[in-house]
């Protein structure tokens, strides 16, 4: 059976599951949309961050015993010009993918939230679909300036 839960405490998440399974987890199931272990350990970090203007929360899903899928929220400290929280990574098991699971973890982070969602997708996400049936629309295009290194 599915078993999805919020985690909102560092501590919660090391009992249940250890930081650096979810990195290994979110990093493996993330494919080639993937972002460096380093770059998810600072997003976590973010999450289960005490500091003003920091924040978010973890939601997990298991079947039976075994971690299935992942959504990792940031609470952007903003509101009415951003949304309140950004989707960073959601993840779903390669071998679990088409059984729902990214809908219900979709749809538990609709109902945790108190404020709205933005999140970043590639145009050729096979993902996407899924956050436009949910509900996501495009507002901007987004546009990056690099520093050159």
């Amino acid at each position: 059976m599915l078993k999805i839960e919020t985690i909102r405490k560092s501590e919660i998440l090391e009992q249940q599951i250890g930081k650096a399974a979810l990195i290994d987890f979110l990093h493996t199931h993330l494919d080639r949309f993937r972002d460096s272990k380093s770059a998810i350990s600072k997003a976590i970090d973010y999450a289960f961050s005490d500091d003003p203007g920091r924040g978010g929360y973890l939601i997990v899903a298991h079947l039976d015993d075994d971690l299935v899928g992942a959504v990792l929220m940031n609470n952007t400290g903003m509101q009415e010009f951003i949304p309140e929280y950004y989707l960073i990574y959601i993840a779903v098991d390669a071998s679990k993918r088409g059984q729902g699971i990214g809908a219900k973890l979709l749809q538990k982070a609709f109902d945790t939230s108190d404020g709205d969602i933005a999140l970043h997708v590639e145009y050729d996400n096979p993902a996407k679909r899924l956050y436009e049936r949910m509900g996501f629309s495009t507002k901007y295009a987004e546009m990056r300036w690099q520093r050159s290194k």
